[in-house]
């Protein structure tokens, strides 16, 4: 029987221990140029997403963040949503967002956040939902306070969010189920139709 990692054995490692030299760090949140798929709401998440490392986060910091929501894209920050995340910035499958830090002299002059809207499932667009959308917020802006990937599957800054993944929860965990039962649906079906030519054939 496996056994559970002790705490000690996770580990919560940094880009940068102190990334920004000044506070408050300046945010332009881009809800101007959107893809057809962005969600009004999605603003507020990122909003709230803020708040959650304003007010101390995952504890992984040494310090407090100070946030100031600018109308510049000069901004420190700079966060924006695209359609296809795959496609504009060529990160793998099912990434869901995206942030790059640039760093001077061991300090971040500036991160692009960018965020997808969701992704094609079955041939059908299944959009974030506002609970994915707030987890994927909270774990870019991680990125962008100095934080890189945890193992610990709890923490935000692990790099597969149930949040994230379980937009529609019937699907994430029972779609393999669901697909192995269409296809056998259909390999009786196909099966019941050739039975019956080859009797009327017979015939």
């Amino acid at each position: 029987m496996p056994i559970a990692p002790a705490a000690s054995e996770f580990n919560y490692p940094r880009i940068v221990d102190h990334p920004w030299d000044h506070s408050p760090i300046t945010v332009y949140i881009d809800n101007k140029s959107v893809p057809p798929h962005y969600s009004p709401t999605y603003y507020t998440q990122v909003q709230k997403a803020l708040n959650y490392w304003a007010e101390g986060g995952n504890g992984k910091l040494d310090y407090t963040p100070v946030f100031k929501i600018v109308d510049s894209e000069k901004a420190d920050i700079r966060i924006r949503w695209v359609e296809d995340l795959q496609k504009e910035q060529g990160v793998p499958p099912r990434v869901a967002g995206d942030a790059i830090p640039y760093i001077v002299n061991g300090r971040f002059i500036r991160v692009d956040i960018t965020l997808g809207v969701g992704f094609s499932q079955w041939g059908k667009w299944v959009p974030y939902s506002d609970t994915a959308m707030l987890a994927i917020a909270k774990h870019e802006l991680g990125h962008a306070l100095g934080l890189d990937h945890s193992n610990d599957k709890q923490d935000i800054m692990y790099p597969t969010n149930e949040q994230i993944n379980n937009t529609n929860p019937i699907l994430s965990k029972y779609g393999s189920l669901l697909l192995f039962a269409i296809y056998a649906i259909l390999a009786i079906a196909v099966f019941l139709s050739v039975s019956y030519i080859l009797g009327r054939v017979a015939k």
